[in-house]
């Protein structure tokens, strides 16, 4: 059993207002892929660099237990790049650069040791993509977990509303909920697209926590206040990798293991945003894992006298 994570693994330029980067690494499935390593031990990444991607980070993805056999050098060519910046607010954030490189015509190959994949992290990428992934699976994953933004909803609406057919979870944040469904209560939201396919939904709501709707059910999580965010990329990546890392962990699929998956996924993410990049979720001791846990348990744990 594995759990196989496909998405970028990139290279980016970050400048916020706490300061500036030059190229680091990133990607959608650079953090998914370290934060699922935290919980689970056979991860296994698909995904495609150029030859400039340094093999001392190929090495340390292997330091977590991350299996690259899926992970595609093409020689001669130039990785995924993004530059971007973000405005003082942490929330939003400008575009600089976007070289699609390697990523342009990117064929999402499965090597057979990845077939005992029972898990599916299916990271930020045309939904045409993610297709091709579900596909190629000669047995359907236990669970199969999707990231996707507006762009998608913007460019190609019907591939993506099929590839939603195809899933059991959907992440998104609360803006790309009121665009796809086009409510924008969030409740009401969450009901209409829970009949475009999935059978849960993550609405991610950055520094206000996030929402999980399925069974007829529904659980908000807190957001940990922080002193400091540094850096918010990757964070919504870093919560999707813990989240599946979790299920897969726990290897059970319903509402009351997500309801814990979501806990967990928030507790990496709110590491991830403390430093520029992946320098934070790359160095954690299980000790630090769990503290930060608790911390989430306990900003919401009451009693009604």
């Amino acid at each position: 059993m594995s759990l196989v994570v496909i998405g970028t693994v990139a290279f980016d330029a970050i400048e916020t207002p706490f300061g500036k980067t030059d190229k680091i690494v990133g990607g959608a499935a650079t953090y998914a892929s370290l934060a699922a390593s935290y919980f689970f031990d056979k991860v296994k990444i698909v995904a495609v660099v150029g030859d400039d991607f340094p093999q001392s980070e190929i090495d340390d993805f292997g330091k977590h237990h991350v299996n690259t056999e899926g992970l595609q050098v093409k020689k001669g060519e130039k990785s995924f790049f993004w530059s971007g910046k973000y405005h003082n607010d942490m929330n939003s954030r400008d575009t600089l650069i976007t070289e699609l490189n390697v990523l342009a015509d990117f064929d999402p190959i499965i090597p057979e040791s990845y077939q005992d994949c029972e898990f599916l992290m299916l990271g930020n990428l045309t939904p045409q993509v993610q297709q091709t992934v579900i596909k190629r699976l000669h047995k359907r994953p236990k669970l199969i977990v999707m990231d996707t933004m507006n762009f998608w909803m913007d460019i190609a609406l019907n591939d993506l509303l099929d590839t939603m057919k195809m899933i059991d979870v959907l992440t998104i944040n609360d803006a790309e909920a009121r665009q796809l469904s086009g409510e924008y209560s969030l409740v009401k939201a969450a009901q209409k697209i829970l009949t475009m396919g999935p059978k849960y939904l993550i609405i991610k709501k950055g520094e206000h926590g996030a929402l999980l709707f399925g069974d007829g059910k529904i659980f908000s999580a807190p957001a940990l206040p922080l002193e400091g965010v540094f850096d918010p990329t990757g964070a919504g990546d870093t919560f999707a990798g813990g989240f599946i890392g979790y299920m897969a962990k726990v290897g059970t699929v319903n509402f009351n293991n997500m309801k814990n998956a979501i806990i967990y996924g928030s507790a990496l993410a709110s590491f991830c945003v403390e430093k520029f990049g992946t320098e934070k979720i790359k160095n954690l001791s299980e000790k630090e894992v769990a503290g930060r846990v608790q911390e989430f348990v306990n900003l919401s744990r009451f009693e009604i006298l």
